[in-house]
């Protein structure tokens, strides 16, 4: 790895830190001091449709048994509710509740007043570029903690 390389990846560390401190700052906040980081990372595998806890553990790349330890304190949050699955008796939905709505809604603000403040940082011709490469590096896929 060049010197060059070094410090890209060590600005996109930075960048990525900024983002995820930057939305837990401001949904606490906004009365969501009980979220942490990877709750986001599962509210957004939940934003989406139904799922189960099986279902969560493999969008976020974590064990059966961690995951289940993450919707335990999201429902005692009150942020989900579990609910029979008609189509299998033994399994249970996952869905998000108002709250969990509320402060998925609170993220996304959060995260798009951070991502303001980057704007404003540069020029709109340098935004536009920035906004431009990490669309192009960025690859969709699961959604999961690194720590």
């Amino acid at each position: 790895m060049t010197a060059t390389d070094w410090q890209t990846a060590s600005a996109t560390l930075h960048i990525a830190a900024q983002l995820v401190d930057g939305i837990q700052t401001r949904l606490s906040t906004r009365g969501f001091a009980d979220v942490r980081p990877v709750h986001g990372f599962a509210f957004a595998a939940l934003a989406g449709e139904r799922t189960t806890a099986k279902s969560l553990a493999a969008a976020l790349g974590v064990t059966k048994q961690a995951a289940a330890q993450l919707v335990v304190h999201l429902v005692r949050c009150g942020y989900v509710t579990r609910e029979s699955d008609p189509r299998d008796g033994r399994a249970q939905l996952l869905v998000l509740t108002a709250r969990g709505r509320a402060c998925t809604a609170a993220a996304e603000q959060a995260a798009a007043e951070v991502v303001g403040e980057w704007r404003s940082q540069t020029t709109p011709s340098t935004f536009a570029t920035f906004t431009q490469v990490v669309g192009t590096i960025a690859k969709p896929g699961r959604l999961r903690p690194t720590w």
